[in-house]
């Protein structure tokens, strides 16, 4: 079976390198992306797997990248990851279908056990 695919959206270049060792050392397959735009470009939906996504970013947040994924019906769960960690935001990302909501820094182990929940169920 083919390892998950776990697209990074983040617009912090430590983040992205930290998350993809960390799924790579689990047996994932990390996608990073620097921006939503290029992330969109490259999402597909036939991809067993998850997004997590950053909440804040330059040109577009991570709650409009969640519309857009909404709007081409790609069903890929989402994890959101943000600094900001207030019941509006949270409210926001969840209204949108975010499957989890998880504060900055993410330690390792609960991102592991979330990705597993969202992909698994488990």
């Amino acid at each position: 079976m083919s390892p998950l695919v776990v697209y990074i959206v983040d617009d912090e270049d430590a983040v992205r390198d930290g998350l993809a060792r960390l799924l790579r050392s689990a047996g994932m397959d990390p996608r990073p992306f620097a921006t939503a735009e290029g992330f969109l470009a490259a999402v597909s939906d036939t991809e067993r797997g998850c997004v997590l996504l950053d909440i804040t970013m330059p040109l577009m947040t991570g709650p409009q990248v969640q519309q857009c994924l909404n709007d081409r019906k790609i069903a890929l769960p989402v994890i959101t990851v943000s600094a900001r960690n207030d019941a509006l935001t949270r409210a926001w990302t969840r209204d949108l279908g975010a499957r989890m909501f998880l504060r900055k820094p993410v330690d390792d182990q609960a991102l592991l056990d979330a990705i597993n929940w969202v992909c698994h169920g488990a």
